[in-house]
């Protein structure tokens, strides 16, 4: 499995490109601020056809370039209902003083011409991959991880996009609109079911594992058992 990305814009939020291999199709997992160049240079080095767009939640940063990215290429973007919102009015998730600092109170965006609703513990195949969603809210309500799974659609795992939820030595924030720390806990805990060798692949910073951050990570401190099976 290729997967590749970069941090985009300002923000510094992960896009990342799936594929089987280099020269096949592929999904484009949340393209942020100006992400469409970057995007454009990985499809062109990995000879790739994205034919799909995952978000993992509805925040500006993540979703900046969806609209574009998809376009008027039949590319649908995925997201879930309830963060759906956000796509045209992302400042229902932004504090009024962030609103003004980025916008002067008001931003517009345009929703795809194909949405696609996700919901949770369901499998998608797309470009030859199977991913298992995770409604994980606490950061937003609508947030969720994307986990890669075996050829054979078995629960072996590879890795987890796990957008805003966890970090390297970090947890996503819950003090702005739609946040919520108890929620955020619980999705915490649930997630920490997975396996030790769990690759975590964020919307921000660097990779880390299930196991490291178990070990290490202040935030998670009596949160998650190891288990046999992922979720």
């Amino acid at each position: 499995m290729l997967v590749t990305g970069f941090p985009a814009g300002a923000f510094a939020a992960n896009c990342y490109l799936i594929a089987p291999s280099p020269g096949e199709e592929c999904v484009i997992i949340d393209p942020g601020q100006d992400a469409q160049r970057g995007i454009e240079e990985l499809v062109a080095r990995y000879r790739l056809k994205p034919i799909a767009v995952m978000l993992t939640h509805g925040h500006l940063d993540h979703v900046w370039s969806v609209g574009p990215v998809c376009g008027a290429k039949g590319i649908p973007a995925y997201i879930h209902p309830d963060d759906r919102a956000l796509l045209t009015d992302p400042a229902k998730a932004l504090s009024l003083q962030a609103q003004q600092q980025l916008f002067g109170g008001a931003v517009t965006l345009s929703e795809p011409d194909d949405v696609l609703e996700l919901s949770d513990d369901t499998v998608i195949t797309l470009a030859g991959l199977d991913f298992r969603v995770g409604h994980v809210p606490g950061h937003t309500e609508g947030s969720v991880t994307f986990r890669t799974l075996d050829g054979e659609g078995d629960d072996e795992l590879d890795a987890l996009f796990s957008g805003d939820l966890l970090f390297a030595g970090s947890i996503g924030r819950t003090d702005l609109p739609g946040g919520d720390h108890r929620k955020m806990m619980s999705s915490l805990e649930k997630t920490l079911t997975l396996p030790d060798e769990t690759v975590v692949l964020p919307g921000h910073g660097p990779h880390t594992t299930i196991g490291a951050e178990r070990a290490a990570n202040p935030f998670l401190t009596g949160l998650g058992k190891p288990a046999q099976k992922g979720l």
